[in-house]
């Protein structure tokens, strides 16, 4: 028994630092969404081979969990059997894609042994929002970039980035100390510059869902004037950072609208016009082929047909993906394949809500309001861009997600 109990915190620890490293690097290192996960799944393998003290048995919330994950992943195999086609990642990254919910399901599976520390959760998103930040401050302001992406696409670079900054933010309702909750409100303020810096409006718009998320989270915890401060606090000041003429926010917006106002008039070409027309061509092939889909390889063949056919905009052709997890996973798998996406959002998303009922701890209503934040972030991602065909998008919801269910079931009082 003495023995274990050294073995037993040297692995939660070392869990703990994968974890972290997983959310710090995330943007940071090109290479991290491929090297850090497989690192996890290598200790979720030594966690099977070596642990033999007995854990939890699985709730039915947990096979629920892991359905989810499956179900997302076999139907997405299914459709590369058919069509022999595998999907490759935006950017070209990223390899065996429809296997990764499965390696996510592994490695919780593995983790559930190793019950990592719920404060790696914190300070990995703290440190690699900040990261992030930094990046993205010396990309505009030193080297003169339009926008920051660290050598990666700037829109997953810019929504990650705030995806990390919120869940430092979650953090800060989890930790006792004032300089904590300092430095991961000054996590928070580097996550959303970087995303303002990115140019990614698609982010800008998810974040008012993030704060009622977070708001709603916590309002039976803390005082209503406090938390009624420090959320008007926080979107004034993310108001006055878009208002600044170093960060081109609302030339970003004034772009937007002008590309309305020409899709209107007949232009097509711009990113609106291009997007609109990427979703007509969506919406249509899966009315053509409404329960599977077109299937991996099939899809942009068929949609450079329409091109043609229809005198599309020739920027449709353009991209691998159609601009839409919704849409793009519709028309691909078609309502399987749809219904598929959906139990991987709402399976995770009801599960954090019910978490949060009674009266939990601090820590165990933090980890609940960081899984809802992860989900509803993708979700509201996912309306205007393929997240989950990009390599750094969909490791990042399969880590985080992952992540959160892991440390909230592994609580002591679950």
């Amino acid at each position: 028994m003495a023995r274990s109990l050294p073995t037993t915190m040297i692995s939660s620890s070392l869990a703990g630092l994968v974890l972290a490293a997983f959310l710090s690097l995330l943007v940071a290192w090109p290479l991290a969404y491929a090297v850090v996960p497989l690192a996890s799944a290598a200790l979720a393998l030594v966690a099977f081979a070596t642990r033999r003290r007995a854990v939890t048995p699985l709730s039915r919330e947990d096979f629920w969990f892991l359905a989810a994950l499956a179900a997302f992943s076999l139907i997405w195999l299914a459709d590369v059997a058919r069509t022999g086609v595998w999907p490759r990642a935006i950017e070209r990254g990223g390899l065996w894609l429809p296997l990764w919910p499965l390696l996510a399901a592994f490695v919780w599976l593995g983790w559930r042994r190793l019950r990592p520390p719920a404060a790696a959760l914190w300070w990995g998103a703290g440190l690699g929002a900040l990261l992030a930040g930094l990046i993205a401050g010396w990309e505009v302001w030193v080297l003169g970039h339009v926008r920051a992406s660290n050598g990666i696409n700037a829109i997953p670079f810019g929504m990650l980035s705030l995806l990390l900054g919120s869940l430092a933010w979650v953090g800060v309702f989890a930790v006792r100390s004032g300089w904590a909750r300092a430095g991961l409100l000054l996590a928070l303020a580097f996550g959303l510059g970087a995303s303002l810096l990115s140019g990614t409006r698609g982010s800008w718009v998810v974040f008012p869902a993030l704060v009622a998320v977070v708001g709603l989270g916590f309002w039976r915890t803390l005082p209503r004037p406090v938390l009624g401060i420090g959320v008007t606090a926080l979107l004034g000041l993310l108001l006055l950072a878009s208002l600044s003429p170093t960060v081109a926010v609302t030339e970003r917006v004034g772009e937007a609208m002008e590309s309305v106002d020409e899709y209107d008039e007949g232009e097509r070409g711009n990113s609106f016009g291009v997007r609109v027309e990427m979703w007509r061509v969506g919406v249509q092939l899966l009315a053509e082929k409404p329960l599977f889909g077109w299937g991996e390889g099939r899809l942009q063949a068929r949609r450079d047909d329409w091109v043609a056919a229809w005198d599309l905009h020739s920027g449709v052709s353009y991209y691998d993906q159609l601009h839409s997890d919704l849409i793009d996973t519709a028309a691909r798998r078609g309502l399987v394949g749809l219904g598929s996406l959906l139990m991987l959002y709402g399976v995770p998303l009801l599960l954090f809500a019910r978490a949060l009922r009674g009266r939990p701890d601090a820590t165990t209503r933090a980890l609940a309001v960081a899984g809802l934040v992860v989900v509803v972030a993708f979700i509201g991602f996912g309306l205007t861009q393929s997240m989950l065909r990009d390599a750094r998008g969909l490791a990042g919801y399969l880590g985080l997600v992952t992540a959160c269910w892991c440390l909230l079931r592994t609580r002591p009082q679950n």
